[in-house]
């Protein structure tokens, strides 16, 4: 089916209360893997393209592999432009075939994010397409510390801007490795009394998946952004294919071990969402 953007599949979810994962790509095999997760499951799925991806490959070939997946598969595929720094980043994922642009103030003061983030609101829905952008900022494992989010700057970014769905610091970090972690819901209930958009967590990896199966069910956050957790799948597979036989070369042949594990992690991840 056609590219679905991002509040075609958001909407939905809020309305009834489930989430739906926005998955970190990095290259062919893990889009394929996780496309074919979402058919298996019978879910929609949100295909990220972050800054390492578009470091690795050109924004116009991404676009065609997302389009080519969506083409073909049995469930809503969104295209989406993970951490689009610059307007210009936004502008050119637009031109790539996206259906799905995530600006990333959240580094700036609050009156200059409004200002940037609704500047790339309005690039999205003249195109027809969503926006998303984050207010309070979340920090890395072992790096940048979080500013949570302000429950007052949320509402009046939400209000100001016009973005179909905000990321917010609560708790979340990008980058672990572990789900030792845990939300803070005190903050969350404080952010959902004063804005009714859609919400998201980046850095889902690190947030339990009772907690995150939890809160798709009773809160307005309706997209986790699943990075780490699959990568760790990924280098697993990698490493065995590798061991098992370590004459081989054949990179075609190597990698399509590497499919199967990552499909079937990604099943748990989007069955735990679905509720």
């Amino acid at each position: 089916m056609p590219l679905a953007n991002l509040s075609e599949v958001l909407v939905p979810a809020q309305e009834n209360g489930y989430a739906v994962a926005g998955l970190v790509t990095l290259g062919w095999e893990d889009m394929r893997a996780y496309t074919a997760a979402a058919e298996a499951v019978g879910c929609p799925v949100i295909l990220q393209a972050g800054p390492s991806c578009r470091a690795h490959t050109p924004l116009e070939i991404l676009g065609k592999m997302f389009r080519t997946l969506a083409e073909n598969a049995s469930v809503p595929v969104v295209a989406h432009l993970d951490h689009g720094y610059t307007y210009d980043d936004c502008s050119a994922a637009l031109d790539a075939g996206f259906s799905s642009l995530m600006y990333d103030g959240s580094r700036k003061p609050l009156k200059e994010n409004i200002k940037e983030t609704k500047q790339v609101v309005n690039l999205a829905h003249r195109a027809g397409i969503s926006c998303e952008g984050e207010i309070g900022f979340v920090g890395y494992d072992g790096g940048e510390a979080s500013d949570g989010t302000d429950p007052g700057e949320a509402a009046e970014f939400a209000r100001e801007t016009g973005v179909d769905a905000m990321a917010i610091s609560v708790g979340n970090v990008h980058l672990q490795q572990d789900q030792s972690g845990g939300l803070d819901k005190t903050r969350i209930a404080a952010i959902q009394a004063v804005t009714d958009v859609p919400l998201v967590i980046h850095g889902g990896s690190g947030v339990p998946a009772a907690q995150r199966r939890k809160l798709a069910m009773k809160t307005n956050i309706c997209k986790f952004n699943i990075g780490t957790e699959l990568r760790q799948t990924f280098g697993s597979a990698l490493r065995k294919a590798l061991a098992d036989d370590p004459s081989r070369f054949d990179r075609v042949q190597i990698l399509s071990e590497i499919e199967t594990p990552i499909e079937e992690a990604a099943k748990i991840i989007l069955r735990n969402l679905k509720v």
